[in-house]
Parts: C-alpha cells; structure tokens; sequence
C-alpha cells in the first residue's frame, strides 16, 4: 500500500484557501477532542454504573492511551485512511460504550484509543505538510480547534444527562461516523509532490536524533507532561464532586479545558514578556504550588477547587508547546523521532491509572493526586537538560 498525503496542488491554490483543503482534517480534529477527554468528565458516573474502586477505574485510561499508541504507531503509513478508518474506529468503540459492561469497556476504549492515535497523528502530518510556508500557523490553528472539542465534550454529557451515558456515546459515535464520511474528501498527492516535500527537508546523518542522555530526558518530559495533564483532566472532576456534591463533573472538565485553551492561546504573548527557559520553570512551579494545595488541603470550598482547576490549566497549557520547541531545537527534523514521540501515549496509559492505585490503596482521592504532583516536580528537575541551548553544528552535520 502506498502512502497517502495530502494533496499539494498548485502553491497558489492551497496556500491561497489552506483551511477549505484541510477542513475535514479541522472537522476531525474538533470530534477528536470530544472522545479524548470523555473519561474526565465521565468517570463519576462510570464508577457508579459499575460499582467500580478507583483503582479499576483507572485502567480505563490505561486501555484506551494504549491503543492510541497502537494507532499512532501505524498511522504515516497511509495518512488519509488512517483519519478515515480511525473516526470510523473510534465510533464504532464510542457506540460499544453505551452498552458493554466494565471488562469489555477496557476493548471498546482500547478501539477509541487505536482510531484516535490514527487519526490525530495523521491529522497532524496532513496538516504540517499541506502548506510548509504556514505550518506552525495551520498545527497551532489544528490545537485550538482539538481543544474546542474538548470544552464540547463536558457540555454534551451534561446536556445529555437526562438519557444517561448512552446518549453522550451515541452522538459521540455519530458525530466520528460523519466525520469518517467527510474525510473522503481530504485529497491525495502524487509521488512527485512527495519526492519534491522529502527533498526540500535538511538531511539528517546521526542514526538517533539526539545523545543517549537528552534523549531519554526528552522521552520522559514527554511521558511525563501527558501523564499529568491526563491524570488532573481526568480525575479533577471526580475529585470535586467527592469533595463538594453539589459541583458537577462536567463543569469541573469544561473549566479545566477552557483554562488550558486559553493557555496555549496566550502563550505566544507571553513569551513576548518571558523567555522560554522562564516561562517553562514559572508554570512548571505554579503547577505545583497548585497540586501542593490540593493534596494537603482537607476541606476545599467550590470556588477553591474551581480556582485551583483553572490555575493547574493555565499553568500546564505552555508545557507542551515548549517541551517540543526544546527538543525541535535540538534534533531538527529526524525521521527517527516518531518513536520518541510515541512515549507520550505511555505517559497518559500509566500516570492516571497509578492515580486510581493510590486513591484506592490510601482510601483517598486527595492521596492519588500526589502522582500528578510528584510528576510535575520531575519535570521541573528535568529542566535543565530540557531548555540546554543546542550545541553548533559543525560543517559536516
């Protein structure tokens, strides 16, 4: 099977109207956000359905990140079918959802899981290729539109929480069923656009991208990072609903993405002000300032745990984007990166499922948020090898 890319028609023509090219990519992306983040707002009501512990709650997790590391393991292989195959598959595990008891919810999220590492790879791929003179302009565009789907997703099971779960999960799969049909759409390229975009890249002569050192430094700070943004959108909203009843859990997830949305919206004008060394160690360090309040903080008024929800947001949203920026300095484009990359997919798999072990093991919720805690500190400790200036290169690499 040949791989599929995006089309690269006329430089005029796509760089004129890149967003009608890529649209179904966009009208993916925005789906994709709302069946990446359902466990958060979810899980509440999950636990209660099947008089679950925290500890095999957190297994969901591990389920459906370890099919999106499946998914995203094969997705460059055929970059427009993964998309459309991937909706499809996550819409088809999405359906499962609405009926499967807890043991076959672990195959139906683990299906969610492969269709999104598929699709959310290859989006980013199509994206990044389609129009190389606006890349960062169209991925960071792609971002805000994935994130748009993850402030939808709490505002949809709330809306849909006098049907129950299955409603959330029959829309959910009907909204990937049409974003399946209109990923036909996305259009194809010839070898010779391909030969020409390969062609256009700085060579790369080292067989690993970086030393043995940074590069395991790297792979963790991207282990690390996913596994806490998952571990506190996941579980934050289960935490507020146990501390303060009357707070609902999709409230608590549409505060929690809202914030983050904002935060990568505002991260390019506050670097006008910060440097990314900076900025990277003040969010790191308000991000535990804010889980150091939660775990020690007994009795939490609504608006505390609001606050502090909207602060560990605000303060993850940079990490990310800088983390790669980091790394990206340093390897340039490598085509051995892709395996660095899949560490994430752990990250989300292992941090909120030791999460649940340790909210079951001490008989608190509060006790389990010490792991999203003590990743955050790891991540600061990893600082100084992860914002080290690149070394210059020499004439002959």
């Amino acid at each position: 099977m040949q791989p599929d890319y995006p089309a690269a028609s006329s430089p005029g023509s796509q760089s004129a109207n890149p967003i009608r090219t890529l649209f179904p990519v966009f009208l993916y992306f925005l789906a994709a956000g709302v069946a990446t983040v359902m466990l958060g707002p979810l899980l509440p009501s999950l636990i209660q359905r099947w008089h679950i512990q925290d500890a095999q709650a957190g297994t969901l997790f591990t389920a459906s990140f370890a099919g999106q590391f499946c998914g995203a393991w094969f997705a460059t292989r055929n970059l427009r079918a993964s998309i459309l195959l991937g909706s499809a598959i996550t819409a088809a595990g999405s359906a499962a959802m609405a009926w499967v008891d807890f043991d076959l919810a672990h195959i139906a999220l683990f299906c969610v899981g492969i269709g999104l590492g598929a699709g959310l790879t290859a989006g980013n791929v199509i994206t990044g290729t389609t129009v190389p003179s606006a890349r960062a302009r169209l991925i960071a565009m792609l971002n805000v539109t994935w994130g748009l789907g993850a402030i939808a997703c709490p505002v949809l099971v709330r809306l849909s929480s006098t049907g129950g779960n299955q409603r959330f999960f029959f829309a959910t799969a009907f909204i990937l069923a049409v974003t399946s049909l209109v990923s036909i759409a996305i259009p194809r390229v010839s070898a010779t656009t391909q030969q020409f975009e390969s062609s256009s890249r700085p060579a790369t002569h080292t067989r690993m991208p970086l030393p043995p050192l940074p590069l395991f430094v790297f792979g963790a700070g991207i282990f690390l990072y996913v596994g806490v943004e998952n571990s506190l959108g996941g579980w934050l909203p289960s935490y507020a609903v146990r501390t303060n009843p009357g707070l609902h859990a999709s409230s608590i997830a549409i505060y929690f993405w809202m914030a983050e949305l904002t935060g990568r919206i505002l991260v390019t004008a506050v670097l006008s002000v910060f440097g990314e060394t900076a900025l990277y160690r003040l969010c790191l360090l308000l991000l535990i300032a804010t889980q150091i309040l939660l775990c020690a903080t007994a009795h939490i008024s609504p608006t505390g745990i609001v606050t502090l929800t909207v602060l560990a947001a605000l303060s993850l949203a940079p990490l990310y984007p800088l983390i790669i920026s980091f790394l990206l300095a340093r390897t340039g484009n490598h085509a051995r990166l892709g395996a660095l990359f899949a560490t994430a997919s752990f990250g989300g798999a292992t941090l909120p499922w030791l999460t649940g072990v340790f909210s079951t093991q001490f008989q608190s919720l509060r006790a389990g948020l010490i792991v999203p805690a003590a990743g955050s500190a790891l991540l600061l400790f990893l600082s100084t090898v992860l914002t080290a200036k690149a070394a210059p290169l020499s004439p002959r690499e």
